[in-house]
């Protein structure tokens, strides 16, 4: 399938590895020219030489306007243009009962994971306003329907930017934005390496047991009884980035295996 997104101009946030690099070869594949932001500028550049198409790397503070903004004005400074915004930037924030967490631990997820993407709207959607083109996808998760009781502060800032998302697609339709956000859940990632590394100590048990009793007792609708490959949500991606997703605004595609047990978004 052509997605018709040949010379294209995607920014990418969190684009160091995991669901961030997968989503540039994919789009790259596609023939999209990249510009890809993180925090590890060096190790950006060693991933963004086995890319196949013209790409040049930014190094961005998303909790930092300034710092969005002059990511904005790196693309449009060497490509002339941005028509994709892919924000994967985020973190899991701290952990335990919601109402032992501190005011500091809900917002610093809150600065990473939401404010984050409105920082990314305001720089870039003057430019896709300006041609009547664009893509505005963000990185969601299953929590923002489906909350972990020991999850609250990304919990609620996956729940918000999930609203928030659908709030902007109301009002840039009429300037050609589309704008969705795609959920993943328990794909194979340095992070949930390290989730089941740390469940591998706790229940004496191997990496691969630690992964079987997991998904058997926290994950019971994900009954391909695996972790999703980066790859797999990098497609999902490519497609709601695309000309063929013309017709899909204020949208939410799962990745998840199933893991939301409920007829839901």
């Amino acid at each position: 399938m052509d997605l018709g997104i040949t010379n294209r101009v995607a920014i990418i946030t969190g684009a160091k590895g995991g669901l961030g690099l997968a989503a540039a070869r994919e789009l790259a594949n596609e023939g999209a020219r990249l510009v890809l932001s993180d925090m590890d500028i060096e190790q950006l550049e060693k991933d963004a030489r086995a890319l196949d198409t013209e790409v040049i790397c930014h190094k961005a503070d998303i909790t930092k306007q300034e710092d969005v903004d002059a990511l904005a004005r790196a693309a449009l400074e060497h490509f002339g243009t941005i028509d994709i915004v892919v924000h994967t930037a985020g973190i899991t924030g701290a952990k335990g009962h919601p109402l032992e967490m501190k005011d500091e631990d809900y917002a610093d997820t809150w600065q990473i994971n939401f404010m984050s993407a409105v920082r990314m709207a305001r720089a870039t959607f003057p430019a896709m306003r300006d041609k009547g083109w664009g893509r505005f996808v963000c990185i969601t998760s299953e929590n923002a329907v489906q909350p972990y009781w020991d999850e609250a502060v990304y919990n609620v800032s996956k729940a918000a930017l999930a609203t928030f998302v659908k709030n902007l697609a109301y009002g840039e339709a009429e300037h050609g934005i589309l704008c969705n956000t795609v959920s993943p859940a328990f794909i194979e990632s340095p992070m949930t390496d390290g989730m089941m590394e740390k469940r591998s100590t706790e229940n004496s048990c191997s990496f691969d047991e630690a992964v079987e009793s997991f998904l058997e007792e926290e994950r019971p609708g994900i009954k391909l009884k695996r972790r999703g490959q980066p790859e797999e949500v990098a497609a999902a991606i490519a497609l709601v980035v695309s000309e063929r997703a013309s017709f899909i605004s204020g949208a939410n595609i799962r990745v998840d295996g199933g893991a939301v047990m409920s007829v839901q978004n």
